[in-house]
């Protein structure tokens, strides 16, 4: 993953980027692209997990201090991780005192769950 800042998904000024579902319209080159940063963040397992676990947390937040000593990495790569996802707009953070906090954003979460929803209607096989 490039060291770049990623564009986050659905949140481009221009008209039309956020993007249609994934059986509605065919993405273009730019959509594409953009989609591909955030799937690309979300395709390591550690990656997928920190966002579980922050996504699943009761009341929304979670300290990176309970999320370290769920995976056998050291904390820098946990911060490592934790940053591609932000950069990605999938999480947000809130340092406080020591400690960061961090959240799932709803609005990429449900760009990212519409864009794989299928809305067309299938012919049933007999």
């Amino acid at each position: 993953m490039s060291n770049q800042e990623l564009v986050v998904l659905g949140r481009a000024e221009e008209a039309g980027a956020c993007c249609p579902g994934v059986a509605t319209a065919p993405l273009d080159e730019d959509q594409a692209a953009e989609l591909a940063k955030v799937f690309k963040a979300l395709g390591d397992p550690v990656r997928l997990r920190l966002l579980s676990l922050i996504a699943s947390r009761a009341g929304g937040e979670v300290c990176v201090c309970d999320l370290t000593p769920a995976f056998d990495l050291s904390q820098p790569t946990i911060s490592h991780h934790l940053k591609l996802l932000r950069q990605a707009g999938l999480i947000d953070c809130e340092r406080r005192g020591t400690w960061v906090y961090y959240q799932a954003l709803p609005g990429a979460l449900d760009r990212l769950s519409a864009f794989l929803t299928t809305t067309r209607k299938t012919e049933a096989t007999a």
